[in-house]
Parts: C-alpha cells; sequence; structure tokens
C-alpha cells in the first residue's frame, strides 16, 4: 500500500518545484521531504522525479500525482460529509482550460460554486488543443479541450462551439490592404498570435490564402485583453472569438476581414469518472452556461 505522506510529499515537490518550499509548504524539513520521496521511490520500484529546473515528474510520478488529486478531493468531500460541525477549510480544484474561455463564460459557469461553496481555484491556461495534457499529468481534475477522445477513466461531454472570425479595424485595412483583402497583404501585415502553440491564425491563413505560418509578421501577445486591444488600436488583425468582439464589432472599430470566412472550435469537458457530488455539480453548471454563450455542436 502507498503511503499518503510519501504521495503528498511528491505533489509537494512537483507543485511547488523544488525541496525547500515542499518543505515549507509541508511544515517539515527538506531532507524529511527527500527521504519520504525516497522511500516512495523505493516502494515502487521506480525513479520518480526528473531533477531539472524545473522539477518535472516521469511517467510514474505523474501517475501518482493524478491518483494523489483524486484521493484528496475525496477525503475532502467526505470530511465535509460525516462532519458534524461546518469544516473551515477550502476544498482546491485545478482546471485546465483555455484563455478565451475563462475571458468570456468560464467565471460566469462557476460563479454559483464560489458563491455557495468554500473552493478555491486552481486554473491552468493553455491552448485548447493543448490542456489535454494537464489531465493526462494529473495536475488538473478536469479540463476544457478541443479533442473530443476520452481519456482512460475519464469522461468527455461536448460543451458547444466558439467561432472565431479574423478582426482588423477599418484603419489597419486601409493601410495594409488598399486593395481588398489578398494575399499580398498579409506578407506585410503583422498578425497576433496568443503564443506559438496558438494555431488559429496558422490555420486561418494557410486554409483561406495558402501562406505558410512563417509567412507573415506576428506580434505575440500572451494576454486575451491587449490581444484585442492591438486588433483595436490598428496594429495587427487576429482571430477573435465572437463571445468576446460581438459588441465591439457592430460599434464598427473592427470589421470581419472576410466574412463567411470563420473557424469553429468545438470545446469538451473531460473530468475524472468519480463519483464525487462536487464534480457533478461543476460539470452541472459549464454544461448550463455553454448552453447560454457557446453555439450548439
Amino acid at each position: 500500500m502507498i503511503d499518503y505522506k510519501q504521495l503528498q510529499a511528491l505533489a509537494a515537490i512537483l507543485e511547488e518545484g523544488n525541496f525547500d518550499k515542499a518543505a515549507e509548504k509541508l511544515n517539515i524539513s527538506q531532507s524529511a521531504v527527500s527521504q519520504r520521496l525516497k522511500q516512495l521511490e523505493d516502494s515502487v520500484g521506480q525513479t520518480l522525479i526528473i531533477r531539472n529546473t524545473p522539477i518535472q515528474a516521469t511517467t510514474a510520478g505523474q501517475l501518482l500525482l493524478k491518483h494523489y488529486h483524486q484521493v484528496s478531493l475525496l477525503q475532502a468531500e467526505l470530511q465535509e460529509q460525516i462532519s458534524l460541525e461546518q469544516s473551515d477549510g477550502f476544498t482546491k480544484i485545478s482546471i485546465g482550460l483555455n484563455a478565451d474561455s475563462l475571458a468570456t463564460w468560464f467565471l460566469d459557469a462557476v460563479k454559483p460554486l464560489l458563491d455557495d461553496e468554500k473552493i478555491l481555484l486552481d486554473l491552468k491556461l493553455d491552448d485548447q488543443d493543448q490542456t489535454h495534457h494537464f489531465l493526462k499529468t494529473g495536475q488538473v481534475i478536469g479540463c476544457i479541450s478541443s479533442n473530443p477522445k476520452p481519456m482512460q477513466g475519464c469522461s468527455c461531454i461536448p460543451l458547444g462551439v466558439m467561432i472565431y472570425r479574423c478582426l482588423a479595424s477599418p484603419d489597419y485595412i486601409n493601410k495594409y490592404f488598399p486593395d481588398g483583402i489578398n494575399t499580398e497583404g498579409f506578407y506585410n501585415a503583422p498578425v497576433a498570435e496568443f503564443s506559438n502553440k496558438d494555431e488559429l491564425q496558422n490555420r486561418y491563413l494557410k486554409d483561406n490564402f495558402k501562406i505558410g505560418p512563417n509567412e507573415y509578421p506576428k506580434h505575440r501577445i500572451p494576454s486575451t485583453e491587449s490581444f484585442f486591444n492591438i486588433i483595436i488600436r490598428g496594429h495587427a488583425c487576429g482571430m477573435v472569438p465572437d463571445q468576446q468582439s460581438a459588441e465591439i464589432q457592430a460599434s464598427g472599430k473592427v470589421v470581419d476581414m472576410t466574412p463567411g470566412r470563420f473557424i469553429e472550435v468545438p470545446l469538451y469537458w473531460h473530468i475524472w469518472s468519480l463519483k464525487s457530488g462536487l464534480f457533478q455539480r461543476l460539470t452541472q453548471r459549464l454544461r448550463k452556461q455553454a448552453e447560454q454563450d457557446l453555439l450548439p455542436m
């Protein structure tokens, strides 16, 4: 049987990134943290961390981290159910999601849970094509992803579709596309991308103008609000979801560069298949809000 304190030490090391901070978190000595990790590695017969900067989990370490988070959540729920007194502790839930969902509809979805229950959010952001990694490595209990394939031990629930359009200000279009929106213009017109994992701009330009990912100038803006602002200010064009842009489009400050040409991004909620009341309530809230704010699949 795996020792829970040893698992706790492993989780603290991976979450804090080093042994000293893990020791502070657990209120024990650094040598005690090292000893618990060694005992756990001896117990399972495998190395569990890679001592790089930052520290990383091996495959076995990822599996044990996932198990630790599952057990911790179930214990927290059990404590609430069997205790005669109201617990003063919070339940932390880790969720992976894309920045556009966070900026538009996600917080409305979880508001009732945060209002009514003692919950702390630990949100991990990545592109919607990449958030599956958080769930696979045990860093989160659920993720919002564009991947429709459920992982083993997890449920996959369709949420809805976000529509992305290539938007730009009228001044930007007049400056870079005086003869109309065409391939030649994009070779010299700055485009905004969120990160090096953001493929929306690449997909749009390849599908509509046969332009490769390294054939146009780019601004990299890793902030949803600033990403849209640089477009509004006329310094770039970029792919923006309708949920974020509808009012600004209506005002005329930005326009759809190629009406009728857009990208549909389906979103799915992946969550561990555990009989947890909290998981069920969270899933219900996400589905209900998605019905209001996303398009049907």
